[in-house]
């Protein structure tokens, strides 16, 4: 299986426009589309219609598609240079638009180069405890997705004291996709849920924006998720994540802002 089938994305003959249906292994809890599968299909669409990697991506999201629904995707190449390409995808549910993502795509070669950030020292993957979800978020993409605790709580540890702003978990689908811009969008969402840590207090978080921002692609099995969150004032949050191989190459980092609130059980 790659990205495109497990979201179930498909294009239409031999136009820019592609269409996926939101099923459960795309949604959150809440049942409708978890914003990094939404960001990973545009961001396939993208790829596949101009024919080069992404280098940054970043969507804005207006509206839900909720379960059952499909989303249908127009992909709008602006401009077209040497090496890099400027484009537009815009996914709608029939007429209300849902996210719009904004990208470039593209690649060049030089000589000189560098990365100037460390992974945190984590254990292995199969070292780290798995991840595990309440009874309510069970039918979402958490269930598809296999998750491990690499620095930070389980969600039963959350029990008001506050905590500090970083966590980090290792994260694989069970398919063994290779990574790519669209894999590492959907795993880089998950920081929508890491105020949890620093509130010491069951959240959810709801995305305005994310933004991946591409390093490089290198084959791995577990992506570690480095999550640093910065900031929660009058119920908006900002943080980012930065994605690792398990071999401590940087693959991407991303950055998004949150509407943030307590889980309904516990407010």
């Amino acid at each position: 299986m790659d990205v495109k089938e497990f979201l179930g994305l498909e294009r239409h003959g031999a136009t820019n426009q592609w269409s996926l249906i939101v099923q459960e292994r795309v949604c959150t809890p809440g049942d409708f589309l978890f914003g990094g599968c939404g960001l990973g299909a545009m961001i396939v669409a993208l790829e596949e219609t101009t024919g080069r990697p992404t280098i940054w991506a970043t969507a804005q999201y207006l509206s839900y598609a909720p379960l059952g629904s499909t989303l249908n995707i127009d992909v709008n190449v602006t401009v077209v240079g040497g090496h890099i390409t400027q484009a537009r995808a815009v996914g709608r549910d029939q007429d209300r638009e849902v996210l719009t993502v904004n990208a470039s795509l593209g690649s060049n070669a030089l000589e000189v180069g560098g990365i100037w950030v460390t992974p945190p020292s984590v254990p292995k993957p199969l070292d780290c405890p798995e991840r595990p979800f309440p009874p309510h978020a069970q039918d979402s993409v958490f269930k598809h997705i296999e998750t491990r605790i690499a620095s930070g709580r389980t969600w039963d540890q959350i029990d008001g004291t506050p905590g500090g702003p970083d966590s980090a978990f290792w994260a694989r689908f069970p398919q063994h996709l290779d990574p790519s811009a669209a894999t590492l969008a959907i795993f880089a969402d998950y920081l929508s849920g890491a105020l949890a840590h620093p509130l010491g207090r069951h959240t959810m978080g709801r995305s305005l924006d994310n933004t991946i921002r591409m390093v490089q692609v290198q084959p791995t099995e577990w992506v570690l998720c480095d999550m640093r969150v910065h900031a929660l004032v009058d119920g908006y949050a900002q943080g980012i994540v930065f994605l690792w191989s398990e071999t401590g190459a940087l693959l991407a980092t991303a950055s998004q802002s949150m509407a943030i609130k307590l889980w309904e059980f516990e407010a």
